[in-house]
């Protein structure tokens, strides 16, 4: 497939390439997780803030769900999964959205809704003067209580929610799954190292389901602090596409 200016190919292992943007957010280790943290197979997803298109791409590749739409806010962002979803000939399971969440209405309920959202407020810190960095860091197009309602009209009764978050913000994501009727059943804490504080969490919900919570042993990445080898646990969910079965509990 044809590269335009400002682009790259990535290979991102033997079932997957991507197309990112050099001068966008390039995916990382936590769409890599969120993908790995969902469990089970279910029929229908819904992605909130698609990006390039990773975190879908490897669910239909690992054949976790069946059929996935991806809703973007950013045009440009759009049409480039739909480019990656034709690149890994997954153009028939992955349909592209251009759309505010905010203001969806799909007439269709799906089993699971997951998301890698803007980890700080559309008031903190510098905003970066690339457009598409800082609606891909800041809650500029809603914030996280706003997607979550979103993701909740949009799940069936008893249907899963997975997302990627900052720890420090935590008690904002579980009250606004709360207040959505999702209750948050299973949690991972992920550290760099055994010495390092949590930099990330990552959270299941279920609509639906009582308030009783899972809060599993913490996924540590790297074996210890000059992050030059990862742990068995890391390595085991880049190698299986999923967390080990003591993390699904």
């Amino acid at each position: 497939m044809e590269l335009f200016n400002g682009e790259r190919l990535d290979y991102v292992n033997d079932r997957l390439s991507l197309i990112q943007k050099t001068d966008g957010l390039t995916f990382g280790t936590d769409a890599l997780l969120l993908a790995g943290y969902v469990a089970g197979k279910h029929k229908r997803g819904m992605e909130i803030g698609g990006g390039s298109g990773i975190i879908s791409l490897l669910l239909l590749t690992r054949e976790k769900v069946g059929q996935i739409l991806a809703c973007e806010v950013q045009e440009e962002y759009c049409r480039l999964i739909e480019r990656n979803a034709v690149l890994n000939s997954l153009a028939d399971r992955l349909e592209a959205r251009h759309t505010d969440v905010r203001e969806l209405s799909c007439g269709e309920e799906f089993d699971i809704v997951f998301s890698n959202p803007p980890y700080m407020k559309a008031t903190s810190g510098a905003l970066n003067k690339n457009d598409a960095k800082t609606v891909a860091r800041h809650e500029i197009h809603g914030d996280i209580g706003e997607l979550i309602r979103a993701g909740a009209r949009a799940l069936r009764y008893g249907g899963a929610m997975y997302v990627v978050w900052r720890p420090d913000r935590l008690t904002e994501l579980i009250y606004a799954m709360h207040d959505s009727g999702i209750e948050a059943k299973r949690m991972t804490f992920v550290h760099a190292d055994e010495k390092s504080e949590p930099s990330m969490v990552l959270v299941e919900g279920k609509k639906g389901a009582k308030p009783t919570l899972n809060v599993t042993r913490p996924l540590i990445i790297y074996k210890n602090s000059t992050h030059n080898e990862y742990s068995a646990d890391m390595n085991y969910i880049l190698e299986n596409g999923s967390f080990g079965a003591e993390y699904k509990r």
